[in-house]
């Protein structure tokens, strides 16, 4: 039973068979992004396999603020106008019947949860979920993209979306493409910024989580954030 911590507030990706049996085989959950991307694409195009196809449409995806309309993808060499409407309605499908907004959050496997497909990713994302004063979820948004080992944040960009949501709290995020869960100097530095900053506006930074491919931790579980009421 979780506890509640938070207080209320052939290996080219791209032949259909082979998709398919990873997916029979080992089940959706475990398949990265880009190979549930690839089993909709099905192929690639001359001189681009699948598999750099669905890692470049990734990227594309991160960066949008919702589900994109076909002409988001059409416009990408190799998607065309058939396979845009086609993932576009696969992905309003999937928000139509398993979006996030209004789960609630209780503990950091919660909110782990919400982040984890990005824990694959070679660039550190900073990640804000936004909560309600339930804690149920109005959004998660990608707040920054940064380096190979390490991403640049500033409060006014994680709080700009949150006054936006009218969030009564907030979870921040970030993957670590190293594999290194030990939260570093910065990460503990920009942690006690933002909590500050929350208090000003109140809004209560509820955790600050950092994941890889390996797990992840949250700083309210180390002690190097005092979680709060909001």
């Amino acid at each position: 039973m979780k506890n509640c911590l938070y207080e209320q507030a052939s290996a080219s990706y791209g032949d259909k068979p082979d998709i398919r049996e990873r997916i029979k085989a080992s089940g959706l959950g475990v398949m990265a992004d880009y190979e549930l991307v690839a089993a909709l694409l099905g192929s690639g195009m001359k001189g681009k396999d699948v598999r750099t196809l669905s890692k470049e449409l990734l990227q594309a995806l991160d960066l949008s603020a919702g589900v994109p309309e076909p002409e988001y993808f059409a416009g990408l060499r190799g998607i065309g106008q058939a396979r845009a409407c086609r993932l576009s309605a696969a992905l309003e499908l999937g928000r139509r019947f398993y979006g996030h907004r209004g789960q609630r959050i209780s503990c950091p496997q919660d909110a782990w949860q919400l982040v984890r497909h990005f824990d694959d990713r070679k660039q550190e994302r900073f990640l804000c979920c936004m909560l309600n004063g339930a804690n149920d979820v109005l959004d998660v948004r990608l707040i920054t993209l940064g380096l190979v080992n390490r991403t640049i944040i500033h409060p006014r960009e994680i709080f700009a979306e949150a006054v936006a949501a009218r969030a009564c709290a907030v979870i921040v995020a970030h993957n670590h493409p190293s594999g290194r869960l030990d939260p570093s100097p910065e990460d503990r530095d920009i942690t006690e910024r933002l909590r500050a900053a929350g208090e000003l506006l109140g809004i209560s930074l509820l955790d600050h989580l950092i994941f890889s491919q390996d797990g992840f931790v949250s700083l309210v579980e180390t002690g190097d954030l005092q979680s709060r009421a909001h």
